[in-house]
């Protein structure tokens, strides 16, 4: 009988109705990891512009309203598109291993309380998570394209059902929210179950 109680409990907590994440704490979590990629950026680009002999005129040359110096304005398209590659490939490793991951989303997001999941809150693969940093994030890197991108799809966040982005709907996930409720209640059956 008691078996059957737990069994029960268990159960409802499967079936506890999903938490979507809104909009604003999304963007909050968007630019914790903003900031944190900006780290191995920072690093790929100061390396590169050492090692192309720019660093200089890269750090200390350039003045508002001044034309480019000679050897900048001859290796900075370089420097440039090594540091987007870079950014790229970090953000696409960094977003898919760690929605993939135990943890189902970012450092940015886990520090809010929020994850990633399929359309039933079940927890994605790499590949997935790889089609839904495609769907979203890689294509905010093409030229003017990317920044039109990006407004439409915060405001999906704000207008589609289960407050999804576009990249969201593409790779059918879900950005959740952890429920208080279903914590208090997780805990007040472990309570139950030891005092039985």
């Amino acid at each position: 009988m008691k078996r059957q109680g737990i069994n029960l409990e268990a159960s409802s907590l499967e079936t506890a109705p999903l938490n979507y994440a809104g909009f604003w704490i999304r963007a909050f979590a968007g630019l914790i990891d903003f900031i944190i990629l900006l780290i191995p950026f920072s690093v790929v680009v100061s390396v590169t512009a050492v090692a192309t002999n720019i660093w200089y005129s890269f750090f200390f040359a350039l003045s508002p309203g001044q034309p480019l110096p000679e050897d900048l304005a001859r290796k900075g398209p370089m420097l440039m598109s090594i540091g987007l590659s870079a950014l790229i490939l970090f953000g696409w490793l960094y977003f898919a291993l760690l929605e993939s991951s135990n943890w189902r989303g970012t450092l940015g997001k886990h520090m809010l309380g929020l994850y990633v999941g399929d359309e039933r809150g079940n927890r994605i693969d790499f590949w997935r998570a790889s089609q839904r940093f495609a769907g979203g994030r890689l294509l905010m890197h093409v030229p003017f394209v990317g920044l039109c991108y990006f407004i439409v799809d915060c405001l999906c966040i704000m207008v589609v059902p289960r407050n999804r982005a576009i990249h969201d709907v593409i790779s059918r996930c879900l950005v959740l929210q952890e429920s208080l409720q279903v914590h208090s209640r997780g805990s007040s059956n472990r309570a139950d179950t030891a005092g039985d």
